[in-house]
């Protein structure tokens, strides 16, 4: 018997939307790291006031591409230009859907000769593997699964850990690890450092939006290398930072991650839709928030409403690009930061100890409660836009999110974000019986962060289309 797949719940479910909006798969979880290493308060600060420790080991999905047509099957998939991608550079890649909608995105190493590595969330992960299976090209995969959420006491193995060292006393806590000045290494490009009498590779990145290295080796030495950071940033203030704060960086520094991906539709993706398991992240993943749509169409996000339109570059031939160039020319959403008002978060934490209906609960410091969320933002009755990654930064002492808005809406207009579900919340596990509310919130600067704003090198996280 064929194992059920994507296309064949939907066709079962009738509805795309309605099938993830009632999804039973609970909470997203950041697998295996500490939900906190000292309290989540200070890990925020550290990454503002002095350094951190990110442990990205085990949450994300590596998929190694290998062989003679690598670099043309990524090209293939990717709106970036691949004409200047040498060895030791690295790339956001964010591949579309033949309609040029996003499936999803995450950062693409080019490690040696015909030898990449895409490091990211699964439905990326996904459309690659089954473009190297499935589309004749000369390439060989090897797909490392992100860590289980719930390793059942079985050992946790993986290729690699992977570490980011960041924060503005970073630079210190590298040179006193490398023996000496490290070297000067671009935005997005690879070096060599020394930790621990170990050559490690290094990408400059930033995902606080502060000074910093992502450095990557053999699993096997992990607890070698981590404990050598730990010991070189005693003096320079450095926090390991856990799982319950890491995901909150994004909102300062403005990065979406988890839109829904642009698979649920369209004749030319039904090949994927039957190819991907009943199992896959796009057929457990769940959707919230008060935008209700019936067309799961409406969800879908083009790439310069996200912020990837500088990236995307008509010089090849890739999935998506007739539907992009049409679309290029027409006013789009953009990315934004929302600063809620206190006055109106305190009436949900309120509602919990009041007797009556309660407002959905607010969890703290990150708020999100299905895979993808999309909240409607509304201005003078009209829905003007989505609330889409939600938390709280102790750095700016305010609930932000991060989001989209129709191009005429300015920073510093105030408008609501409806916050809970419609009819008193979908059948999700993550979600209890509620009334929604209307929270005022300010159009704000993306990244949020000023740090970030003013340091940050201009890409995807500070440009628009």
């Amino acid at each position: 018997m064929k194992d059920r797949s994507l296309e064949d719940l939907l066709q079962a479910a009738g509805n795309p939307a309605t099938m993830l909006r009632n999804s039973q798969i609970g909470a997203y979880v950041y697998p295996v790291v500490p939900t906190e290493y000292s309290n989540w308060r200070d890990e925020q600060r550290a990454w503002r006031e002095t350094a951190v420790l990110f442990d990205q080991s085990h949450h994300m999905v590596n998929v190694y591409v290998e062989g003679p047509d690598a670099l043309k099957m990524l090209s293939y998939l990717g709106t970036n230009s691949f004409a200047k991608f040498p060895v030791n550079r690295a790339k956001q890649f964010s591949p579309c859907s033949y309609d040029g909608y996003v499936i999803g995105d995450g950062i693409l190493f080019h490690l040696e000769e015909s030898r990449l590595v895409f490091v990211g969330r699964a439905p990326v992960a996904n459309w690659i593997q089954f473009h190297a299976e499935t589309g004749g090209f000369k390439v060989t995969i090897e797909k490392d699964e992100r860590s289980p959420s719930n390793p059942r006491g079985k050992a946790v193995v993986r290729t690699c850990y992977r570490y980011q060292i960041q924060g503005p006393n970073a630079p210190q806590v590298l040179e006193k690890l490398n023996g000496g000045p490290v070297p000067e290494i671009k935005f997005f490009n690879m070096d060599v450092i020394n930790i621990a009498g170990r050559k490690v590779r290094a990408l400059r990145h930033g995902m606080a939006g502060a000074p910093g290295l992502e450095v990557w080796g053999p699993y096997e030495e992990r607890e070698e290398i981590r404990a050598a950071i730990v010991a070189a940033g005693k003096d320079f203030g450095l926090l390991e930072v856990g799982a319950r704060a890491y995901a909150t960086n994004t909102l300062e520094s403005g990065w979406i991650p988890s839109p829904l991906p642009a698979v649920y539709t369209g004749e030319k993706m039904k090949a994927y839709r039957q190819w991907l398991p009943a199992s896959s992240y796009e057929a457990t993943g769940s959707l919230g928030g008060s935008f209700d749509s019936n067309d799961v169409e409406d969800y879908y996000m083009s790439p310069y409403a996200l912020g990837y339109g500088p990236f995307v570059k008509f010089d090849h031939d890739f999935i998506g690009r007739e539907a992009l160039e049409k679309m290029q020319a027409k006013p789009h959403r953009k990315k934004v930061t929302f600063a809620w008002d206190s006055a109106d978060v305190l009436k949900v934490f309120a509602s919990m100890f009041e007797p009556g209906e309660m407002y959905k609960y607010i969890d703290l410091p990150l708020s999100n409660y299905a895979s993808a969320s999309y909240d409607k933002v509304v201005s003078g009755g009209k829905t003007i836009g989505f609330s889409m990654f939600s938390g709280y930064s102790y750095n700016e002492r305010s609930m932000l999110s991060l989001g989209v808005v129709d191009p005429e809406i300015e920073v510093g207009a105030e408008v609501a974000i409806v916050w809970g579900e419609a009819g008193g919340g979908s059948r999700k596990t993550t979600v209890e019986r509620h009334k929604q509310i209307e929270i005022r919130a300010i159009v704000s600067p993306v990244p949020y962060s000023k740090v970030a704003r003013e340091t940050y090198a201009k890409g995807w996280r500070t440009a628009q289309g």
